[in-house]
């Protein structure tokens, strides 16, 4: 339950939000990676995108930091590889299964004979 009394709401400046429009638009840098790493809803920035196109916010004369940049690019690659570790792991967990279950469905005869030592 939401605590009793008025909602809290965030106001961001016009230059926080012409920024945060201007790092979305970045190639390879996609909405949702950019509203994460600023701990906002991916929604408001879609809206702030579309505020931008209109002209209600300024997007021109905003200076990037590419530090910032850098390290957006740097986060979608480390989720591309995580993304592909889990697949390779859930991979593993089948094979391993898989090869735990034919062992146990091997005839039981082939594990007690043992063969003469000579």
């Amino acid at each position: 339950m939401p605590a009793p009394g008025p909602r809290t709401t965030h106001r961001y400046s016009a230059h926080f939000k012409a920024t945060a429009v201007r790092l979305s638009a970045l190639p390879g840098v996609s909405v949702r990676d950019v509203a994460h790493s600023l701990y906002i809803h991916p929604f408001m920035l879609s809206r702030w995108r579309k505020l931008a196109r209109e002209g209600s916010i300024v997007t021109k004369g905003i200076e990037l930091d590419q530090a910032i940049s850098a390290e957006l690019k740097e986060l979608r690659e480390v989720k591309r590889r995580y993304e592909r570790l889990q697949i390779e792991h859930d991979l593993l967990k089948k094979a391993i299964a898989f090869t735990s279950k034919q062992k146990a469905m091997s005839s039981p005869l082939s594990r007690t004979i043992k063969k003469p030592v000579r």
